[in-house]
């Protein structure tokens, strides 16, 4: 098995909602402490979003090989309002990090919402997370707002990230 093998695959597939928690709870444990209350928002927040992907202004995209999911991002064009896409639970598992496909993950999304022409996208991550950061301003993310916050579980400093159209 080769990072080669990996695809990036659009849609709902099965398991995805319980490998999208896994992942995140296999990085964010270590990482920042997160326990079940982080694992609580992001599972509610999927079980949420994946009954509208029949709306084709949301989309979720999981990196992909014969062992299962890898990883994954999302795009979520309701819960902003009109014209606001809400970019969603991007990550990258282990076996898939440092080969590019963060990268390939965030290009096909931001693709996505230029196809949907939204006017921005906006995206919350935590500060201390160094290479999401560089990754997020090389496709032109502007940090807008930092904001103390506990509701996963465990005091951390929020960032709000927009990024204007390309086009």
């Amino acid at each position: 098995m080769t990072t080669s093998d990996i695809q990036i695959v659009p849609g709902k597939v099965a398991g995805l909602t319980e490998a999208i928690v896994k992942l995140h709870m296999d990085y964010y444990r270590p990482a920042s402490g997160f326990g079940a209350a982080f694992e609580r928002v992001v599972g509610d927040g999927l079980s949420e979003f994946l009954p509208h992907l029949g709306n084709p202004i949301n989309q979720i995209l999981s990196l992909q090989n014969d062992k299962g999911i890898l990883g994954s991002i999302a795009i979520d064009g309701e819960d902003l309002g009109a014209g606001t896409a809400h970019l969603r639970w991007f990550i990258v598992g282990e076996f898939a990090r440092g080969g590019g496909w963060g990268q390939r993950l965030l290009e096909t999304a931001l693709r996505f919402c230029d196809q949907k022409d939204f006017s921005e996208v906006h995206l919350w991550t935590f500060e201390g997370l160094d290479a999401a950061r560089a990754l997020y301003e090389k496709f032109g993310f502007s940090l807008v707002e930092q904001q103390e916050g506990d509701q996963w579980g465990t005091v951390v400093t929020e960032q709000k990230f927009v990024k204007k159209p390309s086009n």
